[in-house]
C-alpha cells in the first residue's frame, strides 16, 4: 500500500465533511505562468475537477458544489466568456466520462436565463439523465452569487404567500438553489486567495474553510486529502463552549 493510500485509508469516514464547496481558483493565472491562453487554464480546470469529484464520490462525500462561473465573471472579456461556456457545454455533454463518473448526480445551481436555448436543454437533459443516480450530488454554481440566490429564495416565500411572522430558517433552506442537501461543512478555495466571493453565504454559515496557494489546475486529491484530514482535526463548536 503505497503513501497517498495509507492516508486515505486513515480518513475518518465517520466525521466526513457532508457538503464540500470549492471556489475553484487560479485558472488563469496558472496558464499565464505557462505562456499559455487563459482558456487552455481553464481546460486545465476542468480536468482538475473530473478528478476531484470522481475522488470525493468514492470517499463517501454527499454533496460538492463547485463555483463555475459567477454572476460578476460577464464583466470578463467576450471572448473569455464565451470559452468558458462552450467548455461547460462540452463537458456537460459527456458529463458520465467528464464530470465524476457514472453514478454522480449532476445539478446546474444559479440563474440560467442569460444563457441559450440549447445550452439550457443541455442542463435540462444532464440534470434528467443522472437525477435517479445514487452517488454524490455534484451542484455545478453557473452565474452564480451567493446574495443573487438569497434575494431569489425570499422573493419565491413572498410569492408563497408564507407570512412574516411564520417565517423560518428552514423555508429559506427550501427556497436555495441547493434544496435537499446538507448544509456545507467545508469551504476549499485554493490560489492564495482567502475570501468567500459570494459563494453559497446562507449555506456556509459553519462551514470551515480552507485555504492553499496551489492553483486549481495544479489541485490534487492529495490536496483535498490534506484539506478533510485538517477538517477532521478541528474542533466545531457552533457558538458553543
Amino acid at each position: 500500500m503505497n503513501i497517498f493510500k495509507k492516508k486515505v485509508h486513515k480518513i475518518d469516514k465517520e466525521n466526513l465533511p457532508r457538503h464540500i464547496g470549492i471556489i475553484m481558483d487560479g485558472n488563469g493565472r496558472w496558464a499565464k505562468k505557462r505562456g499559455m491562453p487563459r482558456a487552455l487554464g481553464h481546460r486545465a480546470g476542468a480536468n482538475t475537477l473530473k478528478t476531484i469529484a470522481t475522488f470525493c464520490d468514492e470517499i463517501g462525500i454527499e454533496a460538492l458544489t463547485v463555483y463555475a462561473f459567477s454572476t460578476e465573471n460577464w464583466k470578463r472579456p467576450k471572448g473569455e466568456v464565451d470559452n468558458l461556456i462552450s467548455l461547460l457545454a462540452e463537458y456537460l455533454s459527456k458529463a458520465e466520462e467528464e464530470l465524476g463518473g457514472k453514478n454522480v448526480v449532476i445539478k446546474v445551481i444559479g440563474d440560467l436565463k442569460p444563457f441559450s436555448d440549447d445550452l439550457r436543454r443541455l442542463i435540462f437533459e444532464t440534470e434528467e439523465l443522472t437525477k435517479n443516480n445514487t452517488g454524490m450530488t455534484l451542484n455545478i454554481a453557473l452565474n452564480y452569487g451567493g446574495r443573487a440566490e438569497i434575494l431569489s429564495a425570499v422573493k419565491s416565500i413572498i410569492k408563497s404567500g408564507i407570512p412574516a411572522d411564520g417565517l423560518e430558517e428552514k423555508h429559506i433552506d427550501e427556497y436555495l438553489y441547493t434544496k435537499g442537501n446538507p448544509p456545507v461543512d467545508l469551504i476549499i478555495r485554493p490560489s492564495g486567495e482567502m475570501r468567500l466571493s459570494n459563494f453559497l453565504l446562507w449555506q456556509c454559515a459553519y462551514a470551515e474553510l480552507w485555504y492553499s496557494d496551489v492553483l486549481w489546475p495544479d489541485f490534487t486529491t492529495k490536496h483535498m486529502l490534506e484539506a478533510i484530514s485538517d477538517y477532521q482535526k478541528r474542533n466545531r463548536r457552533y457558538g458553543g463552549v
